[in-house]
């Protein structure tokens, strides 16, 4: 096998691979030639290369998002890696784990007006969970001196054995930094930068490895509640005549279906999930917005509850925040073992253990469930605007609302459903789905970036069919996404096509002006046709409901490419039809 000669760059891939990091995103550079010689040339990695770093950046979250394990992303020194910077901000907020490797030029040419340098340490640092600023090897450096050389070089000339022990004392310095930050990333799920600093020659091989790392183990801490307030819990918990569970976002089957059973025997509890939230039950409540959008303050002051319990990543509903901000419940428990956001600034306690864990212990305490009629209370109400839901479907013309409600019902079972923020997220939340299907979203900053990046890098990790809903701004933003040789034949993407950003229309606002049309809903006459014959799409359209419902028939079928269907709703309707729809279900 072949090696980059660099003992650096040895050390990296060595400890990447020994920390199983096997998915490396690469973006075409010089500077990061030993990463990208050392991993290319290794079988145990799976290596692609994303030219556009913030495309790049989003392709590696979504591989991560699937496996749940850190994936790699190695770019050269300069501008490249700020290009990643809104990838790391989503990974941080999501606590999806991410590694950047960034290539730099050795600390001596940084600051004297070298090309593609700037000042990469710590560049990431309000949105990282750790900062490694790795040291300069000196393998080659001590033979071949000029003057034009650093002085630390000039200070050990002749010197051999003080060589030696310098070399092996940063040797075993960047060994520490390194395992450190990848310890970090595993184990607090997470973004870390490790910063690199290459000398040239960058593309010399070598046939044998120079250098043998130290592996550092991680640490095993096992949480546990302190049983003081576990029984205070228990407690409280077992006299509340109403609590509330809100789950945000959430993996797959990563609540034991026995637990959630149990939960929905309890009159005196409502979980409240979101789209996002992977977590179904009949006894539950879905749609939230659905549910709560409608009340008055007697009906808000009903369903305050005296206990919420959160757990799961990033709440969609703004509605709920409104609410539990407004009516707050007297105590707020966030059940997780990541970071504790006081969303509703009530928060009393942080559990840090997995919600198995917690409610293993809680419901095989719980003796009896308090006398209530919380549950059924909400029951009904839950029954109506179902039932009202339906009815104002058939009444409305052909519009975004509309157009959902058809496509997520013809999504395939047991796929992967990737949605676009900002009113795509939003109008699946008032949907069912079918319960087969997994549902995730960038909610880590809800920015439009990166969405079919994501999309795409989840798709290329997972078995199973994965579909993109997204709006048509958020498409365009990402659109060198396409600019990938990865992607596969059963990838699906649905723009909905509205000619500008439709939630603004949805927001208060002085609408239908010529400022409103170009800085806030940026109207424009864009498709993607053009688009999909550049990358070997195979591209569908529809403007009507009929035609719509023609295309669903056949878009997830077998083909030889992969698949995009944009669909043009009406501009100036979409908000007139949402903004009627909770007025009428009320």
């Amino acid at each position: 096998m072949r090696h980059p000669k660099n003992p650096l760059a040895q050390t990296i891939i060595q400890l990447c691979k020994a920390k199983h990091i096997s998915h490396i995103v690469i973006s075409p550079g010089s500077r990061n030639a030993p990463l990208a010689i050392g991993f290319s040339n290794d079988n145990f990695f799976n290596c692609y290369s994303i030219v556009d770093e913030r495309c790049a950046g989003f392709f590696a979250l979504g591989i991560a998002q699937k496996t749940r394990k850190p994936v790699a992303l190695a770019c050269t020194s300069g501008s490249a890696l700020l290009n990643y910077y809104p990838a790391i901000s989503e990974a941080f907020y999501s606590q999806i784990p991410l590694v950047v490797l960034s290539a730099d030029r050795p600390k001596h040419l940084v600051g004297i007006g070298d090309g593609q340098t700037i000042n990469q340490k710590d560049v990431y640092k309000n949105h990282i969970l750790y900062s490694a600023n790795l040291k300069l090897n000196i393998d080659n450096s001590f033979s071949d001196q000029d003057d034009d050389e650093p002085a630390i070089i000039k200070n050990i000339e002749n010197k051999i054995e003080r060589f030696l022990g310098i070399k092996q004392e940063l040797q075993q310095e960047n060994e520490i930094e390194i395992n450190k930050a990848l310890n970090k990333a595993i184990q607090k799920s997470g973004p870390i930068h490790i910063n690199i600093p290459f000398e040239e020659p960058l593309y010399e091989l070598t046939d044998t490895l120079s250098v043998k790392p130290k592996i550092i183990q991680l640490d095993v801490n096992q949480t546990k509640i302190d049983d003081y307030i576990f029984n205070e819990c228990l407690d409280d918990w077992n006299n509340a005549p109403k609590k509330m569970i809100l789950v945000g976002v959430n993996y797959p089957d990563d609540i034991e279906q026995k637990w959630l059973d149990d939960l929905a025997k309890d009159n005196s509890l409502i979980v409240f999930t979101e789209t996002t939230s992977n977590i179904h039950h009949d006894n539950f409540f879905p749609s939230i917005d659905k549910l709560i959008a409608p009340l008055e303050e007697d009906d808000f002051k009903a369903l305050q509850p005296d206990i919420l319990v959160t757990f799961g990543g990033l709440i969609v509903s703004k509605k709920v925040k409104a609410f539990l901000r407004t009516y707050q419940p007297k105590q707020h428990w966030h059940i997780g073992e990541g970071k504790a956001n006081d969303t509703f600034f009530c928060l009393d306690r942080h559990l840090e253990i997995h919600p198995n864990t917690f409610f293993e212990n809680l419901l095989s305490e719980t003796t009896h469930y308090v006398k209530s009629d919380y549950k059924p209370t909400w029951d009904k109400v839950k029954a109506k605007r179902l039932e009202k839901h339906d009815e104002y479907i058939k009444q409305i013309p052909f519009s975004d609302f509309k157009v959902f409600d058809s496509i997520l019902k013809y999504l395939p079972g047991a796929s992967v459903l990737q949605l676009g923020n900002s009113s795509t997220v939003r109008y699946a939340q008032l949907f069912n789905l079918n319960n087969t299907i997994d549902v995730f979203c960038n909610r880590g900053t809800s920015g439009i970036d990166g969405s079919t990046s994501t999309a795409l890098g989840f798709a290329v990790a997972s078995e199973k069919q994965t579909t993109l809903i997204t709006g048509d701004l958020s498409f365009f933003y990402d659109s060198n996404a396409l600019w990938n040789n990865y992607i596969p034949i059963n990838f699906r993407i649905i723009v909905i096509n509205n000619q500008g950003g439709g939630i603004f229309r949805i927001l208060p606002g002085n609408k239908d002006s010529e400022n409103f049309d170009t800085y806030f809903e940026t109207k424009h006459n864009l498709t993607a046709k053009h688009l999909c014959k550049m990358y070997n799409f195979e591209y569908d359209s529809a403007t009507t409901e009929k035609q719509l419902k023609l295309q669903l028939k056949t878009f997830f079928e077998a083909s030889e490419t992969p698949k995009l269907l944009e669909v043009f709703t009406p501009r100036t309707v979409n908000d007139e039809v949402l903004l009627e729809y909770f007025k009428f279900i009320k």
